[in-house]
C-alpha cells in the first residue's frame, strides 16, 4: 500500500474478509500440539443458571489522592471504521458505605449442594466477617448463578489470559476509570504524613481457596522467605526501593501489615494498586515466575523451601517430579496456572492446568466478595479456555461466536469480518482504545555485547535516530492498524497525565529517508557494498542487524518487523527478522543477547507504575537492557552500569519519584518522557489503538459487561470490569 493511500470501507471489508477466511481455513488443518502434561480430572458439569440472592460491602478506605488520567479520551482523528463501537466508559462500583452492606448471604447452587452433603462449610464460615466482606455493586443488575465462560488461549506462555480475569486478588486496585484506588484484599489503607509508611488492614476472616485463613503471616512469609531468598529473588524489586534504599515489611498484628521506607514513598499506595511486582497479586506474579505479589500461602509453600527441609531432600523430590532442582520445582508449585493444588485468593481456581489443551478454572468456594444483595461472587461457575493452535484458529472461533467474552488475541485486522458476522455469531463488538504510545515498539538492546560493532551502533543516538526516521509509520498504520492507530514515538497519548506534549509524538518519527541517509553518512557509515547496503567499520563486511519478533501474539509483530526491514533497505540497512516463541524471546532479552526486539510499550503511560517499557529499570521484565535494569534495581551491586550519560541522568531522575508529591511527580514524568523520546532507546511505531487487547467479542447473552473498559496496565482488560460480576442472562 502506498504512503498516504487508504482503502475505502468496502474495499477493506472485502480484502480483510478474504484474508482471514483463507488464513483461518488453513489453520483449521493444523494438528493440535500434544499436551505437555496429562490433563487434570474432569471438572463438575456446570449448574444451570439460577437467580442469585443477596451481598455485603466494604469498609471505606482512607483517602489517598489518586494520580488521575482521563481514560475516556478517544485518540484524535478516530476513523469512521469502528469508532461507533467505542462506547461509554463504565463499570461496577465497590461499596464503601457500611450502611449499604447486606445482612444476608446466598451462594451458588453447586456450593449449596456441597454444604448440604457436608463436604463444604456453611457460607457464613467461608466468608470474611460481615463488616470485612468486599461488596460490589454490579454494573447493571444482580446476576444469575451458573454457566461456563468459554475463551481461547494460545498455550502455556499465555498465563496473562487468566491473570487478567482473576486480578481481584490484588492488595488494592484501580477502579474501572483508572483514576481511583479501591480496596481489594486490603479493606483499608493509610499513608503516613511523612510518606514513609503505608499500612494495610486485611479483611478479617478472608480465606485461601483451601479454607486456611489469610493473615499478616502470609505477607511476612512472602517478604522473609520468598522475596528475602536471593536464590529466588536475586535482585530487589524497584517497587521496594526508594533512591536505591530498600523498604521493609512489618507485621503490626494478625490483620495489619506496614510497609516502611527510609525515605518518603508517597507513590506506594498507587504501586500496591497497580499491576506491579508487589501489587499484582500472588497468583498473577506466580504465573510470571517472578515471585512477587506481596503475600503467599506459607502453610502450603513451606514444604518446598530448603529453610523448612533441606536442599538435598528437596532436590530429590524435585527430580522425582521431573524437575532439575528444588528451585525449578518451587517455581512450578508457586504457579496458580500450573499447579491446581496451590491455594489462591482468586475468584476462580485452576482445576485443569495451563500446560494442557484445556485450561479450566472453577469457582473458589471461599472467595471473599459478594454483590449488594449478599450473593457470593463469582456468578459464573467455571471458565474454560480451549487451546488454539494459532491466532488464525482463535480468531476464526471468535468470528463463529464460540467465545462468550474474548478480547485477548482478537486481531484488529479481523474487525471487518467480525462486524459482518455479529448477527450470525450472536455477539457484539466493543472497542477499547489504549493510551500507550506504541503497540509495536522496537526495543533496542542497549546492553547488547554479542558483536562489538553492532553494539557500538546501537549505543549511538544518531544511529537510532536514523533507524527511526527510516520507518514509514503511515504505511504500517494503514496496513496493520486499518488507519485507526496513531503513528509516532513511544510517548503516551496527549490526554494522559505524563504526556510531554504533542511535538514529542513526532520527534524523530516522521518518515524521512533522506535525512536518515544523511545521518548515517555523517556518523561514518557512508560506505556501501555492491547491493547498496552499508558496511561495517571494522572489517568492511555488510552491516547486518537482527530483529527478534514474537509470533502468535496480539499484534502481528513479525509482519510489522518484516515491513520495517523493507523500509530500512532505502537507507542501506540490512536487517533480518528472527521469530521466536515468547518465552524464548524473553529469555534472550533477559540475558541482554538481543540487538532489538519488537514488543509493545503497554502501561508506560503510567511511567512510575509500569516503567519497564519506557526505561530499563525493572528486572522483572526488560527489553532495553536487562543488565542495566539489574544494576539500577540492585543499587549497583549487580548487572552493569550504562555508559550513556543521558540514561544515567534518566535513572537518577526516576529514582526520585516516590519522594515527590503529585504536582512534582507529574512534571518529573513529563521531563522523563522528553529525554526518552529524544534518545530513542526504544523506537515507537503506531499506538493509541484498540489493537492491543482492545477488540472485544461479547456474546449477547452476557450481562454486566461494559460498553467500554479501560485498556491500560494499571486497569487491565477485563480485570478492571470485575469479571466475577459477569453472568449469563440465559
Amino acid at each position: 500500500m502506498s504512503k498516504g493511500k487508504r482503502l475505502t470501507r468496502r474495499q477493506f471489508l472485502t480484502a480483510s474478509g478474504a484474508a482471514i477466511g483463507t488464513a483461518a481455513l488453513a489453520a483449521c488443518t493444523t494438528p493440535a500440539p500434544a499436551p505437555t502434561a496429562a490433563p487434570a480430572a474432569p471438572t463438575a458439569a456446570p449448574v444451570a443458571p439460577t437467580v442469585a440472592a443477596a451481598a455485603p460491602t466494604a469498609v471505606p478506605p482512607t483517602a489517598v489522592p489518586p494520580t488521575a488520567i482521563p481514560p475516556t479520551a478517544v485518540p484524535e482523528g478516530a476513523p469512521a471504521l469502528g469508532s461507533e463501537l467505542i462506547g461509554k466508559l463504565e463499570g461496577p462500583e465497590i461499596i464503601l458505605d457500611a450502611a449499604k452492606y447486606p445482612t444476608k448471604f446466598a451462594e451458588a447452587p453447586m456450593l449449596a449442594e456441597l454444604v448440604k452433603a457436608g463436604t463444604l462449610p456453611a457460607l457464613e464460615e467461608r466468608l470474611p466477617e460481615a463488616g470485612d466482606v468486599m461488596v460490589v455493586q454490579p454494573l447493571h443488575e444482580t446476576g444469575k448463578y451458573g454457566g461456563n465462560w468459554r475463551r481461547g488461549f494460545t498455550g502455556p506462555a499465555d498465563h496473562e489470559n487468566g491473570n487478567r480475569i482473576v486480578s481481584m486478588e490484588k492488595i488494592l486496585f484501580w477502579d474501572y476509570t483508572g483514576n481511583e484506588i479501591r480496596p481489594a484484599l486490603a479493606k483499608d489503607w493509610k499513608l503516613s504524613d511523612d510518606g514513609k509508611t503505608t499500612t494495610i488492614y486485611l479483611r478479617k476472616g478472608a480465606k485461601w481457596s483451601d479454607g486456611t485463613p489469610l493473615t499478616a503471616d502470609d505477607f511476612m512469609f512472602w517478604f522473609e522467605d520468598i522475596y528475602g531468598n536471593t536464590d529466588l529473588v536475586p535482585t530487589p524489586f524497584t517497587e521496594m526501593l526508594v533512591n536505591g534504599k530498600p523498604g521493609v515489611m512489618k507485621k503490626v498484628d494478625d490483620y495489619t501489615v506496614a510497609f516502611e521506607f527510609p525515605e518518603p514513598n508517597y507513590y506506594f499506595p498507587y504501586t500496591l494498586a497497580g499491576s506491579t511486582a508487589i501489587g499484582a497479586g500472588f497468583a498473577t506474579r506466580g504465573a510470571f515466575g517472578t515471585y512477587g505479589g506481596g503475600y503467599a500461602p506459607g502453610h502450603y509453600l513451606k514444604q518446598y523451601l530448603p529453610k523448612y527441609s533441606s536442599v538435598d531432600e528437596l532436590n530429590t523430590k524435585a527430580k522425582a517430579a521431573g524437575f532439575d532442582d528444588w528451585k525449578a520445582y518451587f517455581k512450578n508449585r508457586y504457579s496458580w496456572c500450573l499447579n491446581p493444588e496451590v491455594p489462591v485468593m482468586t475468584p476462580w481456581t485452576t482445576t485443569g492446568p495451563i500446560n494442557t489443551p484445556t485450561w479450566v478454572m472453577e469457582r473458589n468456594p471461599y472467595f471473599w466478595a459478594v454483590d449488594t444483595e449478599g450473593n457470593q461472587l463469582p456468578y459464573i461457575d467455571k471458565v474454560t479456555m480451549t487451546l488454539a493452535e494459532n491466532l488464525q484458529v482463535l480468531n476464526l472461533r471468535a468470528v463463529a461466536g464460540e467465545y462468550d467474552i474474548q478480547e485477548r488475541h482478537v486481531g484488529l485486522a479481523n474487525l471487518p469480518v467480525l462486524l459482518e458476522n455479529q448477527e450470525k455469531g450472536d455477539y457484539t463488538i466493543h472497542l477499547d482504545p489504549a493510551l500507550n504510545g506504541a503497540d509495536v515498539n522496537l526495543h533496542m538492546g542497549n546492553a547488547y555485547k554479542g558483536d562489538a560493532e553492532i553494539a557500538k551502533w546501537i549505543r549511538n543516538k544518531d544511529f537510532r535516530h536514523a533507524l527511526s526516521l527510516g520507518i514509514d509509520r503511515d504505511q504500517l498504520n494503514e496496513t496493520f492498524w486499518l488507519g485507526v492507530g496513531t503513528a509516532g514515538s513511544n510517548a503516551p497519548a496527549e490526554s494522559t497525565l505524563y504526556s510531554p506534549g504533542p511535538e514529542y509524538r513526532k520527534l524523530w518519527c516522521t518518515y524521512d529517508p533522506d535525512q536518515a541517509n544523511q545521518i548515517l553518512d555523517k556518523i561514518g557509515l557512508s560506505k556501501k557494498d555492491s547491493d547498496g547496503f552499508r558496511v561495517r567499520t571494522d572489517n568492511g563486511e555488510r552491516l547486518r542487524l537482527e530483529m527478534i519478533t514474537v509470533g502468535g501474539q496480539f499484534v502481528p509483530y513479525t509482519q510489522v518487523g518484516e515491513m520495517i526491514t523493507q523500509h530500512w533497505k532505502k537507507i542501506g540497512i540490512d536487517a533480518q527478522v528472527k521469530e521466536m516463541e515468547r518465552n524464548q524471546a524473553f529469555g534472550t532479552t533477559a540475558n541482554s543477547e538481543h540487538q532489538m526486539i519488537t514488543w509493545a510499550n503497554d502501561g508506560s503511560e503510567m511511567i512510575f507504575l509500569f516503567p519497564r517499557h519506557a526505561l530499563p529499570v525493572d528486572p522483572a521484565e526488560c527489553h532495553m537492557g536487562m543488565a542495566f535494569a539489574k544494576w539500577f534495581a540492585s543499587g549497583g551491586t549487580q548487572g552493569e552500569a550504562p555508559d550513556d550519560p543521558e540514561m544515567l541522568k534518566a535513572f537518577e531522575m526516576f529514582k526520585t519519584y516516590p519522594t515527590l508529591k503529585e504536582a512534582d511527580q507529574i512534571k518529573l514524568g513529563q521531563d522523563l518522557w522528553k529525554i526518552i523520546t529524544e534518545q530513542q532507546w526504544s523506537i515507537g511505531t503506531v499506538g493509541q489503538s484498540p489493537a492491543f487487547m482492545g477488540v472485544r467479542v461479547v456474546k449477547n447473552n452476557m450481562g454486566n459487561v461494559p460498553e467500554r473498559q479501560i485498556n491500560a496496565q494499571h486497569g487491565r482488560t477485563p480485570g478492571a470490569s470485575l469479571p466475577p460480576t459477569f453472568y449469563f442472562k440465559s
